[in-house]
């Protein structure tokens, strides 16, 4: 048995959780916050059989979209002038970990 980890964009959260129930997978899902952009994620944890796994990193993938956002990117120069640039950064996708499970116990 394998616990996958699956850490997802809001924006792609609603889409992965009805594509997953969708196809029998029952997950806990998570509200958590990024550290690079402080934007919010979800956080699935989906308990599958070994056998299961392809199918279910599949249906994050199809539905984890990769899109590109500006950020205001804040910078002092040596007179202590602030200028708020923005930079193009790449978000949304999904971080997928799957671990192995000792034991799975349902009470």
């Amino acid at each position: 048995m394998k616990l996958i980890l699956a850490i997802v964009s809001n924006d792609d959260a609603n889409k992965v959780q009805k594509a997953l129930v969708k196809e029998r997978f029952f997950s806990t899902r998570l509200a958590t916050t990024g550290g690079f952009l402080r934007a919010g994620n979800v956080t699935f944890l989906i308990g599958v059989n070994d056998e299961k796994v392809p199918q279910a990193l599949e249906i994050i993938e199809a539905h984890s979209k990769k899109r590109t956002k500006l950020v205001p990117n804040t910078i002092v120069n040596e007179f202590g002038s602030f200028s708020a640039l923005p930079i193009e950064v790449e978000v949304g996708g999904a971080t997928v970990f799957v671990v192995n499970v000792d034991q799975f116990v349902k009470i």
